[in-house]
């Protein structure tokens, strides 16, 4: 059965107004145009030091963070141990990364022994993804150069979740070994927002409408084409990338990109771990209910 706050959260998605936002084209642009004038704080809140040593450095003219669990030397000894991730936050690649994101990378650290690197990416439309993706995967092959691909995973939600599959695309055709593991939440993998399947979820989905996924979509892609893997890694080839999870909810329009995703590795007989939410809602791995810790308990397991 389905938690209490798992049943809550449309309601409170709703209230919130997101998808009202969502819905029109022009408003998720108008939105996205306030907070390049009245930018959001990328900074973690401060009650994670409680539990993480958070340090920053600069790469590219980026803020990276890294978050490692307290307890180790000098605040790295247990990620050094335990191993390292690469993470990308989602927000259609418009919005900045926000407190749900740094608790949820924060457990991540803590419940995987893990130090988890979080490039602050500059955002569309000034960030865009001709530019942003080769300087993400510069750094994540940074974090692989130092720690080795087999101790190193990349994830990331909803376009975060898409970034990481095309980076770790990126970082295969450099050459580089298959990480341990990339783990995909809510990705949005097609960003032409053409399937199908979208317009039979959109009524359900109380968070996420195609029209503003797709104008949101189109200030990240710029000059490139809706089918360049580098924006789709849906139409990329999973070849020579290491194992996948993916996570998905069934209220989620970025449903249908996820079995699109588990349909392609069947074909080619790539390894996929899906979870499927049923009646869970967009991003719900990283919301802080019941479903939520269960599948932060499989992700854990496959980056430790």
């Amino acid at each position: 059965m389905a938690s209490l706050l798992s049943r809550l959260a449309p309601l409170i998605i709703t209230i919130r107004g997101s998808k009202r936002e969502f819905r029109s084209a022009e408003r998720t642009v108008a939105r996205v145009l306030r907070e390049r004038e009245h930018p959001v704080s990328f900074e973690p809140p401060a009650k994670l030091r409680r539990t993480v040593a958070i340090t920053r450095a600069d790469a590219a003219g980026w803020p990276v963070f890294e978050v490692t669990p307290l307890g180790g030397s000098g605040g790295r000894g247990a990620g050094a141990t335990g191993g390292e991730a690469i993470y990308l936050h989602g927000g259609v690649y418009s919005f900045e990364i926000d407190p749900v994101h740094w608790t949820f990378i924060a457990k991540l650290a803590v419940e995987a022994g893990v130090r988890v690197t979080v490039p602050i990416m500059p955002l569309a439309p000034e960030g865009t993804a001709s530019v942003v993706v080769p300087i993400v995967a510069d750094i994540a092959e940074a974090v692989v150069t130092r720690a080795g691909a087999e101790r190193t995973s990349i994830l990331g939600d909803s376009s975060g979740g898409g970034m990481s599959l095309a980076v770790a695309m990126v970082l295969r055709d450099r050459g580089l070994s298959p990480m341990r593991a990339t783990v995909l939440i809510a990705p949005w993998l097609d960003i032409s927002g053409t399937d199908p399947r979208l317009a039979e979820l959109e009524p359900s989905d109380p968070w996420l409408a195609i029209a503003g996924t797709r104008a949101a979509g189109a200030l990240y892609r710029a000059e490139l084409a809706e089918t360049d893997p580098m924006v789709s890694p849906i139409h990329g080839s999973l070849n020579g990338l290491g194992p996948i999870t993916m996570f998905s909810g069934t209220r989620d329009i970025l449903n249908a990109d996820a079995r699109r995703l588990v349909a392609l590795a069947a074909s080619t007989g790539h390894p996929l771990d899906y979870h499927e939410g049923v009646g869970m809602i967009h991003n719900y791995p990283i919301l802080p209910m019941p479903e939520g810790d269960a599948a932060r308990a499989i992700i854990v397991a496959a980056i430790r």
